[in-house]
C-alpha cells in the first residue's frame, strides 16, 4: 500500500516552497490568493499554522478539542521568512507522524471527531497542495502536484467523490476550486476521515477506498494482521467497496470495517454492510475472522457493536444477517449477538435461497 506520512508531507512542502521562493519579491500582502478571499501572505501563514496544529494534535494526543494555540510571526517577517516557517512546521508534522503509533487517533472535527496519523498526513498534504495552488494562481505561477498523490488523497479523504481521469482537477473540484464536466459546482465541503466504532476489546475501523484497493490486490491495507489474515471474505468485501467507489455509489459509513484488537493493534477480521439501508430501513451485515482469531468471541463483539451503531441511525429499523444452514458456528455468533431467526426468509429460489436469515430490531 502506498504510504501517506512524513515523507509525503516533506515532499509536498519542499515542492511548494521551491516554487513560491521564485516570487518572494512580490507584494503578498495585497495580492489575492486565487478564489478564496485571502491575501497571499495570509494564505502562506495559514499553511504554516495548520501544519503545526496537526503536529500538535498528534504529539499531544488531544482527543476532545483543538489544542488552543496558534502561530504568531515576529514583526517585520518577510515572505522568505514565512516560507521558512512553513518548512519548519512541515518538518515538525513529518517528525510527529514518524513517531506516532498507527493506533493513535487525535481530535479532528470532521466528520467523526478523530483522525489517525495517515489522516493527518493526508490533510496536511492536501492543505499544501490546495493553498499552493491558490498562491500560484494569485502570483501568476504554474503549479500542479503529482497525479498519483492526488488520487491517494481523494481515496483517503474524499471517499464519497467518484474518481475521474484527472485526479488533480477532481481534487480542485471537490474543494470548490474548479469545475468538472457533468458535475455540479461544489460550494461547501468537509474532510471525510474514516469512522471508528469502539467495542470492548476491539475497534471497528472504517476501510477507506485507498486501503480497500490494497487489500483487494492482496496487500495488508495498512493493517498489521494476525497470522493467516485477512480471510478471503475480507478481501472480497474490499473489492466490492472499490467497485462502489469507482462508480460513485460508495457511502463510507455503510461500507467495510476492519476488526482490530486493542491489546496489540492486530487486525483479526472484517465486518461490514452489504449496502445502504433499503426503503424499509433494513440493512444487512456480513463478517469473517482470520482462522487464528476464531473462538475468542471477536465476531460476536464486532457484530454487536456494528449493529448497535446502525440501529442508532434514524434511517435504520432493523439489522439482518444470513448464514448457511450448515454453518452452526456462524449461527451461534448471530444468536449471541441478539438476532432472532426470521421464519420463511429468504424465500426459496430467490437471492440467498437456502440460507437462514436473522434480524435484530432496536
Amino acid at each position: 500500500m502506498r504510504c501517506m506520512g512524513g515523507d509525503q508531507v516533506e515532499e509536498a512542502v519542499a515542492d511548494a516552497v521551491a516554487l513560491l521562493r521564485t516570487a518572494t519579491d512580490r507584494d503578498w500582502e495585497t495580492t489575492r490568493a486565487g478564489r478564496p478571499e485571502w491575501s497571499c501572505r495570509y494564505t502562506a501563514e495559514h499553511v504554516a499554522g495548520v501544519l503545526l496544529a496537526y503536529a500538535g494534535q498528534l504529539a499531544g494526543r488531544a482527543t476532545e478539542a483543538w489544542v488552543p494555540f496558534e502561530i504568531t510571526l515576529d514583526e517585520g517577517t518577510g515572505n522568505e521568512d514565512v516560507l521558512q516557517v512553513v518548512e519548519t512546521a512541515g518538518a515538525l508534522l513529518a517528525a510527529t507522524l514518524r513517531t506516532t503509533p498507527r493506533e493513535v487517533r487525535a481530535f479532528h472535527p470532521y466528520p467523526f471527531r478523530s483522525a489517525d496519523r495517515e489522516g493527518f498526513a493526508a490533510m496536511g498534504v492536501t492543505e499544501v497542495f490546495l493553498h499552493t495552488h491558490d498562491l500560484a494562481e494569485g502570483l501568476g505561477l504554474s503549479y500542479e502536484p503529482p497525479a498519483e498523490r492526488c488520487a491517494d488523497l481523494l481515496a483517503r479523504l474524499f471517499p464519497h467523490v467518484r474518481p475521474d481521469t484527472d485526479p488533480w482537477r477532481t481534487l480542485l473540484w471537490a474543494t470548490g476550486r474548479g469545475d468538472l464536466p457533468g458535475r455540479a459546482p461544489v460550494t461547501e465541503w468537509r474532510w471525510r476521515n474514516n469512522l471508528v466504532i469502539p467495542a470492548e476489546r476491539l475497534t471497528l475501523q472504517g476501510l477507506t477506498p485507498a486501503a480497500a484497493t490494497d487489500l483487494a490486490a492482496g496487500g495488508d491495507g495498512g493493517f498489521a494482521w494476525i497470522d493467516g489474515g485477512p480471510f478471503q471474505g475480507t478481501r472480497d468485501a474490499a473489492g466490492m467497496l472499490v467497485k462502489a467507489y469507482e462508480t460513485g455509489v460508495h457511502r463510507p459509513v455503510w461500507g467495510v470495517f476492519v476488526l482490530v484488537r486493542r491489546e496489540d493493534g492486530r487486525a483479526v477480521g472484517g465486518i461490514g454492510f452489504h449496502g445502504v439501508p433499503d426503503e424499509k430501513g433494513r440493512v444487512e451485515i456480513g463478517y469473517d475472522l482470520a482462522e487464528a482469531a476464531r473462538g475468542n468471541g471477536y465476531a460476536t463483539e464486532g457484530l454487536r457493536a456494528l449493529s448497535a451503531w446502525a440501529l442508532g441511525r434514524e434511517t435504520v429499523t432493523s439489522v439482518r444477517a444470513t448464514t448457511e444452514p450448515e454453518n452452526t458456528a456462524s449461527q451461534a455468533v448471530i444468536a449471541r449477538a441478539g438476532f432472532v431467526r426470521v421464519a420463511g426468509e429468504p424465500s426459496e429460489g430467490g437471492e440467498g435461497a437456502g440460507q437462514f436469515a436473522y434480524e435484530l430490531r432496536g
